[in-house]
């Protein structure tokens, strides 16, 4: 989620413990734990070839994956081939000597000659829009047009998570105030969601991409698409628009992403409560997950009525219930929305995966890839203490379902079969290093002994309403609340999962006591829950400015067991409580965007993205990304992270962004010789396509993807 649109309400209610008072009895078991953490490794991982202690994630001999059993050589080692740079406090990219970076496919970019080429008085119509790259880039991936071409000429599938209205609207001097105007509202919804485009590498060694390309498209806040798993064709979402509960319009506020083994995208609905509004009978559920009343984020509800309308396009946005039932009115629309969004990037259908869960979703990360084994996918809900969930699909993976690049199938359908039946787990972290995953399902038995449909007041049998209350559902089973998980990464060798919890400013000074929403101590009804709680050894930070990466991993992909510790805590390097040991050249805070870069038959590299609003490391540095090879740091016994002063040299500057922006959004091509990143809300930038070139006067800002390649062809990072 962009800082620019985050929402400091607490919607989570529930009286589950958090995860700082988790890590604060953790901490104190600490030396005990890394050397016992490979005791445990050896029973509860029999088999799998990897220890947690110690960080060996790279280093031990791995089950191949592909169900031979026959362990894969121990990957060769590598190493930073950079060195780390200062921060700065410019409006340009900037990046370590011998690299380049170019301004690719800004917000405006012409997809085809529908839309007229940028100029800074570009006024901004619906069809313009439509046919333009959308708007503030987030999350993003590449699918390739062919094997050989793999590296060089491929489809960027690419989230367009929200708008800033003053740069849409500069030249009309916009935007108007509410009743809204139909055709604003148009440009503004086509200016969300998806765009599809296709890049290529130049001769010269520059990227551009593909006007007129047949894959180009956008998917937008008005995109038609199919509902499917459990909640699909359920009476929780018929509306006007789809009496049978079987399709939705749109996908919103897309923020971080996906992607699957059969060649798809997935997009994930994250800050998309903020666009509906609901003044009167409201549902636990419209509560929980912060419907608005009164008006939307950008009042588009103000524009029903207009003589142009088509079908309650703008209506929809109003889920007031005002006839007496669910076909009369859009009160089921919002719950619409919520869900994992998976596109076939090469044809552009789209449909919502609802069985993966409805919160706000920040991606959705595939796990380690077994042969006969489920197929898992890790999600975290970003907002204050709110959690992480797991997908276990019931069909065992087959690799006769792998992408076939440059073939004509149906991978929806593949889809269909691994996403629309399952488990949805949250995970319940324990403060011995152990977690483990609870079960989301009608007959789950909660800690108050009942069952959880019971628990919900939902049939014995409705698992459509335990997904439409994933969040209820989560706090009753004892998830574990945590401080706003971001994006994830797996190492796809070992399975050891990787997420970054950004920060948390709902936390008070060190043994205060915690206090609750409504008073109470405990889970007494659905939604009661942490209004604050205290810091402690791991997070000694009152608001925890400087957030964490934690890290994970499971005896197999369906297990639901796992053991963790944190890998690395943001920090000013002058602070007191600088829990890793964080110099000037590689301070940072707020982690959030998140990659394992893996690397065939070598150690893989995790890159860390920024979108810090902590003023210790704002003063010094704009947003950034830092590498590192997890494989390089193995922390003390009784450090708090892996992470810590020794490990200094491993942790390192890569890119600093321009002033005002958010660094998000980040993969190499195929060959690993270019990298990707988006460029998000930049205050004054790009005004030229060298993107470390400082802007001169000032520009319209655009958000734009970065492309960055190393001077002598070599691959990025080494």
């Amino acid at each position: 989620m962009s800082k620019e649109i985050e929402s400091h309400e607490l919607y989570n209610k529930s009286g589950n413990e958090p995860f700082t008072s988790v890590m604060e009895r953790r901490l104190s078991r600490r030396s005990m734990m890394r050397g016992s953490l490979n005791v445990a490794a050896l029973s509860m991982f029999a088999g799998f070839g990897v220890s947690l202690a110690g960080c060996s994630d790279d280093d031990d001999d791995n089950d191949t994956g592909t169900g031979g059993g026959n362990p894969t050589p121990e990957p060769t080692p590598i190493t930073l081939g950079f060195e780390s740079i200062a921060g700065s406090k410019t409006d340009a990219i900037v990046v370590p000597p011998g690299y380049s970076a170019q301004v690719l496919i800004p917000w405006g970019t012409p997809l085809n000659d529908l839309a007229p080429e940028w100029s800074e008085n570009l006024a901004f119509t619906p069809t313009i829009q439509e046919n333009s790259v959308g708007m503030h880039h987030d999350g993003m991936y590449f699918f390739p047009l062919s094997e050989d071409t793999a590296s060089n000429d491929f489809i960027l599938a690419l989230n367009n998570e929200y708008i800033d209205q003053g740069a849409l609207w500069a030249p009309q001097n916009g935007p108007t105030a509410a009743p809204r105007p139909a055709d604003e509202v148009r440009t503004e919804i086509n200016a969300h969601g998806i765009t599809l485009v296709r890049i290529q590498k130049q001769s010269d060694g520059s990227w551009s991409h593909v006007k007129n390309s047949s894959y180009n498209r956008r998917i937008t806040s008005s995109t038609p698409m199919r509902l499917s798993g459990p909640v699909a064709g359920s009476d929780y979402v018929i509306t006007p628009y789809s009496p049978s509960g079987t399709m939705t319009r749109g996908t919103n506020n897309n923020c971080a992403m996906g992607y699957t083994p059969w060649g798809t995208y997935l997009t994930c609905e994250e800050n998309w409560p903020g666009y509906f509004i609901k003044d009167s009978g409201r549902e636990k559920d419209d509560d929980r997950l912060g419907i608005e009343t009164g008006h939307g984020r950008y009042y588009w509800e103000t524009a029903a009525g207009d003589g142009s309308e088509v079908n309650d396009e703008f209506g929809r946005f109003n889920a007031t219930p005002t006839g007496t039932g669910p076909s009369d009115d859009y009160r089921n629309e919002p719950r619409t929305f919520g869900y994992v969004v998976e596109i076939d990037p090469y044809t552009g259908t789209a449909v919502k995966r609802t069985h993966l869960g409805r919160f706000r979703h920040e991606g959705c990360w595939l796990g380690k890839l077994v042969e006969g084994e489920p197929v898992v996918f890790y999600s975290g809900h970003d907002s204050r203490n709110e959690y992480i969930y797991k997908f276990v699909s019931a069909k065992m993976w087959s690799a006769s379902d792998e992408s076939k690049v440059g073939s004509s199938y149906d991978r929806l359908d593949v889809g269909n079969s691994y996403l629309d039946e399952g488990t949805l787990y949250v995970a319940k972290f324990n403060d011995n290093g152990t977690g483990e995953w609870i079960a989301l399902t009608p007959d789950a038995q909660t800690p108050g002994g009942s069952t959880l449909a019971a628990e919900l007041g939902l049939g014995a049998d409705d698992l459509a309403g335990i997904i439409i209350h994933t969040c209820d559902a989560a706090d009753i089973m004892g998830g574990t609340p945590m401080d706003r998980p971001e994006w994830a990464s797996v190492d796809p060798a070992s399975g050891m999962v990787y997420m970054t919890l950004t920060n948390n400013s709902k936390r008070t000074e060190e043994n205060t006591a915690a206090t609750y929403t409504n008073g109470g101590s405990a889970i007494e009804e659905a939604g009661v829950g942490f209004s604050t709680a205290p810091t402690n050894g791991p997070n000694p930070r009152a608001s925890n400015n400087g957030g964490q990466v934690v890290r994970w991993l499971e005896a197999s992909p369906g297990a639901t067991e796992f053991e963790w510790e944190v890998f690395v805590f943001g920090a000013a390097a002058s602070d007191t409580d600088n829990l890793s040991g964080l110099t000037d050249m590689n301070q940072f805070a707020s982690p959030d965007g998140l990659w394992y870069d893996q690397r065939d038959g070598e150690q893989g590299i995790l890159w860390i993205q920024t979108d810090n609003g902590y003023s210790n490391v704002t003063d010094y540095t704009n947003d950034q990304m830092l590498a590192v090879v997890p494989s390089s740091v193995a922390g003390e016994s009784n450090s708090p992270s892996i992470v810590d002063g020794r490990d200094q040299s491993n942790l390192k500057r890569f890119l600093v962004g321009p002033n005002g922006c958010e660094i998000t959004g980040v993969f190499a091509n195929a060959d690993k010789t270019a990298i990707f990143v988006n460029v998000q809300h930049p205050g004054n930038w790009p005004s030229v396509k060298d993107a470390t070139v400082e802007t001169a006067g000032s520009v319209r800002p655009r958000a734009s993807t970065v492309v960055i390649w190393k001077d002598d062809g070599g691959q990025v990072g080494v």
